[in-house]
Formats: structure tokens, C-alpha cells, sequence
């Protein structure tokens, strides 16, 4: 019984480890979420404003980000996207029209999976020109902000709100995998520990009696 107690240690050892792995699963796979929008989704400003921006809950790398803003089938962003605090700010470019904006979003969040999304707002006048010297509006005095569902998610507002399976929370399967190595040890070693025990059994059996 001495050479099985070894045995039976290593199989609860092994079984605590496989449980530690998939438990530790669910939270690996949450990542950086966008909380608002400016402006916010769906509404209506009085003037196209000067940049747009998606605050999330935590500061996404500036490598890999991009944003388009598009109106008229014409991209309106001006430069590369700048990440501010936990911001990712999108300027826009002069002369843009009155109408309807798409805004789509593609960042790396801290962890360093891709998340993306997008939302619409629509203005009524266009922005102002180099030409007649006015100033463009600056988007928090002419739009308020406001949540949006969560990161990774197709149009805000489309009643969609799981997150994509392939940008904000890819399945664990190394995680899966050493769990599946775990648990295929507890089994081997459960087996060669009662192959033993028999062995040692019938090994008293046999012995002669004193």
C-alpha cells in the first residue's frame, strides 16, 4: 500500500491542476470593451465635429488602430488615429458635408486582441473650411456621449450585442489543450496505480503461508 499512497498523490494533484486550468479559461478570454461614443450613437449634431472619438474601459495600443469616417461614399479622417488616456481620437478633415456618418472602429486592446465596431451619427451642416476661416466644432460641444453595447459588435443599436467570436474574445484552445493533457495524465496514472495495487494483491495471494 506504501508504493500506491505516492500514486493516488500525484492523480489529486493532477486533477486540482486540470480544474485550476478551466476555471481560468472564462476570464482570459474577457477583453477591453468600448463604454461610449463620441457623438454619441444614433444622434444628431448641428455641425460635423472636428474629430470623433470611442472611450473604453481600459488604454488600447496605438499599434494595428484605425478608424474611417464615411459620408457621401468618402472617407473623411484625417491622420492616424491618436490613443489619448483610454480614448482612441479620429480628427476629421475640413470641408466634410452635412449628412449621415458611419463611423467604423478597429483597435488592439491591452491584451492584445483586435476588438472593432462601429456607430452613425448624422449632422446638419457641414464642417467649417480654411477658406472662410471658421473653426470646426469640437465634437463634446456639439454632441453628448453615450454607451454603446459593447466592443467587438456589429452597428450599435441593430439589437446585436454578442461580442465577435474572432476579434474580442477568441476561444481559449491552449488552455482547453493543457487541460485535456491534465486530464489524460490523471487517467494514466489512475490506471497504472490500480494495476499495481492488483499486482501487489495477487502477490500476497501467492506467497506461501508461514
Amino acid at each position: 500500500m506504501r508504493t500506491i499512497r505516492p500514486l493516488l498523490a500525484a492523480v489529486v494533484a493532477a486533477l486540482a491542476f486540470a480544474s485550476a486550468l478551466l476555471f481560468s479559461a472564462a476570464p482570459a478570454s474577457a477583453h477591453d470593451v468600448a463604454e461610449s461614443t463620441t457623438p454619441a450613437n444614433g444622434t444628431a449634431v448641428t455641425q460635423v465635429p472636428a474629430s470623433v472619438s470611442i472611450t473604453f474601459n481600459n488604454r488600447p495600443l496605438a499599434i494595428g488602430s484605425g478608424v474611417t469616417v464615411t459620408a457621401g461614399g468618402e472617407n473623411w479622417a484625417d491622420g492616424p488615429v491618436e490613443i489619448i488616456d483610454n480614448q482612441a481620437v479620429q480628427k476629421l478633415r475640413e470641408g466634410a458635408p452635412g449628412g449621415e456618418y458611419t463611423v467604423v472602429w478597429r483597435v488592439v486592446s491591452s491584451d492584445s486582441h483586435p476588438i472593432e465596431g462601429t456607430f452613425t451619427f448624422t449632422a446638419t451642416v457641414g464642417s467649417a473650411t480654411a477658406a472662410n476661416g471658421s473653426a470646426a466644432v469640437s465634437p463634446s460641444a456639439s454632441a453628448p456621449s453615450a454607451a454603446v453595447p459593447t466592443a467587438g459588435t456589429g452597428a450599435p443599436g441593430t439589437g446585436n450585442s454578442e461580442p465577435a467570436a474572432d476579434a474580442s474574445q477568441p476561444f481559449p484552445w491552449s488552455i482547453v489543450g493543457l487541460a485535456v493533457v491534465a486530464v489524460g495524465l490523471v487517467i494514466f496514472l489512475a490506471v497504472t496505480a490500480r494495476r499495481k495495487l492488483a499486482a501487489s494483491n495477487d502477490s500476497d495471494g501467492d506467497s506461501p503461508a508461514e
